[in-house]
């Protein structure tokens, strides 16, 4: 008998571990938590990931390092757990110099400066070329680069992010004080809300470079995720990614995303791939959903929602199969897609272009959201 009770407690015992190895197992009873653990040393400086989980089960996780998201945890529609963005296991990874802009935030001017040059005031400043003789997302040394001063605010859900980038940085005027905050919503959201001061005249534009791939690596591209633009219009660009000028129309063009489009469907039609501002069909500043991206596979939906006039989606044309990351996969051509919200690419030589010069006096603000859902 006491041989039969064992074996039955045995039995019972399995079966409640193999319940909680389960990775759709119930979190309806979780609570908001931000921990925090070294994720390695630059120089004398530690760098700490945070993770914010929230009530569902959701998880986002930050370094100091650029204010990187090293990952996005989110459920598909079959409730199983998965990653949906591209990086690295560890802090060597996002150090070295073929990182392209994994996860991290951008500025001082996200995105390209033509020759590198822009006249405020009357006076001309030569900024570090770093992209085929122009300037790419802030220069040689970015906000992507630094490590930020990172507190935790009231509560369970936010990540408080600040750095002061001097006069003269990467050739900038003014002493930029900048400050993100990352927060995960009850709904499923990263919400990134950026905002500056300054005490010169500046450029800025600042936004954020993650790499999504909504299948979590069970796709090898994402070709057949489906994408949405809100957008009659995109910045026309030459050779070298710098806008012309030209506003052209998207219908009737591989550029065309009013309604749901594969990624692949019109890719080769465009030279290079997609790499492209969309002028967003907005009404102010107020946050407005602009985008969307469903991959079929795993039922896994993104909504973006942002307060800025611009969309650049970006197919991973550069990625070329030498990349190892987590896990050590292997991030081919076309491994994930950016959506970053912003004002237009060389704003501070385009007249036309929405305005990109932060006074003194003024504040910098910019609200974006990335909502994940199932269908």
């Amino acid at each position: 008998m006491k041989k039969q009770l064992f074996l039955l407690l045995t039995a019972c015992a399995a079966l409640f571990t193999a319940c909680n190895d389960d990775k759709t197992k119930d979190t309806t009873n979780m609570k908001p938590t931000i921990t925090e653990k070294p994720f390695g040393v630059l120089g004398n400086e530690p760098v700490t990931q945070y993770t914010l989980t929230n009530a569902n089960g959701m998880q986002v996780s930050i370094i100091n390092y650029g204010g990187t998201v090293t990952s996005i945890i989110t459920p598909d529609k079959d409730k199983k757990m998965g990653d949906v963005v591209l990086g690295f296991d560890s802090l060597a990874g996002y150090l070295q110099k073929e990182n392209p802009y994994f996860g991290c935030l951008v500025g001082r001017y996200g995105n390209r400066i033509a020759k590198g040059k822009f006249t405020l005031d009357g006076k001309t400043y030569q900024l570090p070329l770093n992209n085929n003789g122009n300037t790419l997302h802030g220069g040689l040394k970015g906000l992507d680069k630094v490590i930020w001063q990172a507190s935790k605010p009231a509560g369970d859900s936010s990540l408080q992010l600040t750095y002061t980038s001097p006069d003269g940085d990467q050739g900038f005027p003014g002493n930029l004080k900048v400050e993100v905050v990352y927060t995960l919503t009850a709904d499923n959201a990263l919400q990134i809300a950026y905002s500056a001061t300054t005490d010169k005249a500046t450029p800025i534009n600042l936004t954020n470079h993650c790499y999504f791939n909504l299948s979590a690596g069970k796709e090898g591209t994402i070709l057949n995720h489906e994408v949405t633009i809100n957008a009659a219009k995109y910045t026309a660009v030459d050779t070298l990614l710098i806008p012309t000028g030209l506003l052209p129309d998207v219908k009737n063009t591989p550029m065309d995303f009013t309604s749901a489009k594969a990624i692949g469907k019109e890719i080769a039609a465009v030279p290079g791939g997609y790499d492209h501002n969309w002028v967003l069909n907005k009404n102010g500043t107020t946050l407005e959903k602009v985008a969307t991206a469903y991959d079929p596979t795993s039922g896994r939906l993104m909504e973006v929602l942002t307060t800025e006039p611009g969309l650049q989606f970006y197919t991973g044309n550069f990625l070329d199969g030498t990349l190892h990351g987590k896990d050590n996969r292997v991030y081919a051509k076309h491994a994930a897609f950016c959506m970053e919200t912003q004002h237009f690419p060389d704003g501070p030589n385009q007249p036309a272009f929405p305005n990109t010069i932060l006074k003194p006096g003024e504040k910098y603000t910019s609200v974006t959201q990335y909502k994940f859902s199932v269908k």
